[in-house]
């Protein structure tokens, strides 16, 4: 029985002083981590639709998908959405012109599967010309569903969000503006 509590006294130990190493690591690394995130949001805007400044947008629209709107000057809007791809949720941006058109997408964050529905957001020339359909256009479906947009081999389901999330981002422009 001793050497069961001396066990768990040595394992609480170690846990103990690890969480705090941890916690301490967090503390020093929290504030630069928040702004790479805010960097990584403030270039993404700026690709998908470039504004001197960008104003929140209140949203009451009732798509959950949808993260926020802000309004980029007089050119539009950017929605950010989060949808549902076919390894997790798909965090992404999208530029809306005021005549309701596309001017560029962005994914911030994926789980989609390496090598496939990860081109969506890969900064490589083949996800570039795969997010360039996207521009101009008025809305998006993939063309197994009627639309224009050709999905990415393999990644039907991973295409077809991007899509659920351009459709969002419009829709929910059409609410604010």
């Amino acid at each position: 029985m001793n050497k069961i509590v001396k066990l768990a006294v040595i394992l609480f130990a170690v846990s103990a002083i690890v969480a705090l190493c941890l916690g301490l690591v967090n503390s020093v690394t929290a504030d630069r981590i928040a702004a790479i995130a805010a960097e990584k949001l403030a270039t993404a805007m700026s690709e998908v639709l470039p504004a001197d400044e960008y104003t929140d947008v209140e949203y009451t629209g009732g798509d959950q998908n949808v993260d926020f709107i802000k309004k980029a000057g007089d050119k539009g809007w950017v929605v950010q959405c989060t949808v549902s791809g076919s390894q997790g949720s798909i965090t992404m941006l999208t530029g809306v012109a005021a005549d309701g058109t596309v001017t560029g997408i962005s994914v911030l964050d994926h789980g989609e599967t390496p090598g496939l529905g990860a081109i969506a957001g890969a900064a490589s020339a083949v996800g570039e010309n795969w997010r360039a359909q996207f521009q101009g256009i008025p809305s998006a479906a993939v063309t197994k569903d009627g639309g224009q947009i050709e999905a990415i081999s393999g990644a039907t389901i991973t295409s077809r969000a991007i899509c659920n999330g351009v459709t969002a981002a419009q829709n929910a422009v059409k609410t604010v503006g």
